[in-house]
């Protein structure tokens, strides 16, 4: 089944369905890098299932576009049941289910996350104009991170990573999307990566998976790398870096392992 490209200016052009193979693929948990066939940050960028294709809702409110890029990549994990149906129709479920869930429970305008990888390895958009936004270097901000939305770009993956890790086929995936959004952000791997738990106080995204993060970092810089892009000149994070604020009273209450998603200092929902 096809990515659903919904109707709108540019969204032709800016992901034409099928990323460009980036060479690099996780094996038996071991990171390897075929031969790169270019050098653009594009190239790392992976199959991306649009809005359309899991029957997204609209906004309830207009979704805000920063000019500035994001500082950092936020890994989470849905702390939901770590399902063994891999295939896409689980995947496009899952997708309109967190929608559901963000905007009808959490009284959000739309899905928190900018981007869902399912435990079958697939990439879906979350958040609206989140693909035409990464192409343009602009930041839509979402609510995943408590008071540091703004900074912050948000990867949701299917699943609770306490005890366990995540499948190969997600595995695979999100270095792959790490990779594109380091490159299209112009951000270091390894300062730029981080979980959930770097900024608020939540175990997400589980103690495995935040266990793997600089096995994550070191294979998203081993991609940028063997596209012939220069992981020590990209961009540092600006600012203070991560904090703890506090959480609104009205902030909905979550299962600790998952944590708040919009704090005092957020503009948006």
């Amino acid at each position: 089944m096809p990515p659903t490209h919904p109707p709108g200016p540019g969204r032709r052009t800016i992901l034409r369905g099928a990323a460009v193979a980036s060479g690099a693929a996780i094996l038996g948990g071991a990171f390897t890098v075929g031969s790169a066939t270019s050098a653009s940050a594009q190239a790392a960028q992976p199959y991306l299932y649009w809005r359309g294709s899991w029957n997204a809702r609209p906004p309830s409110s207009p979704i805000q576009v920063l000019a500035t890029r994001p500082s950092y990549i936020v890994v989470h994990h849905t702390a939901t049941a770590n399902s063994t149906n891999y295939s896409l129709d689980h995947a496009l479920a899952l997708s309109k289910s967190i929608q559901n869930y963000h905007m009808d429970s959490n009284g959000w305008i739309d899905a928190g996350q900018q981007l869902t990888i399912s435990r079958g390895g697939h990439v879906m958009e979350g958040r609206d104009r989140t693909p035409e936004a990464i192409a343009a270097g602009r930041h839509v901000v979402g609510t995943h991170v408590a008071n540091n939305n703004s900074t912050c770009i948000g990867i949701e993956n299917e699943g609770t990573y306490m005890t366990t890790g995540p499948t190969q086929g997600l595995t695979n995936s999100l270095v792959a999307t790490l990779a594109w959004l380091c490159g299209a952000y112009g951000l270091n791997p390894q300062s730029a990566i981080r979980g959930h738990r770097d900024f608020n106080a939540t175990a997400c995204p589980g103690n495995v998976l935040y266990a793997m993060l600089p096995n994550l970092r070191n294979a998203a810089a081993s991609v940028l790398t063997a596209q012939g892009m220069d992981v020590d000149a990209l961009r540092e994070p600006s600012g203070e870096g991560p904090t703890y604020p506090p959480v609104p009273d009205d902030e909905p209450e979550r299962e600790f392992y998952h944590g708040p998603g919009r704090g005092a200092d957020d503009f948006t929902r």
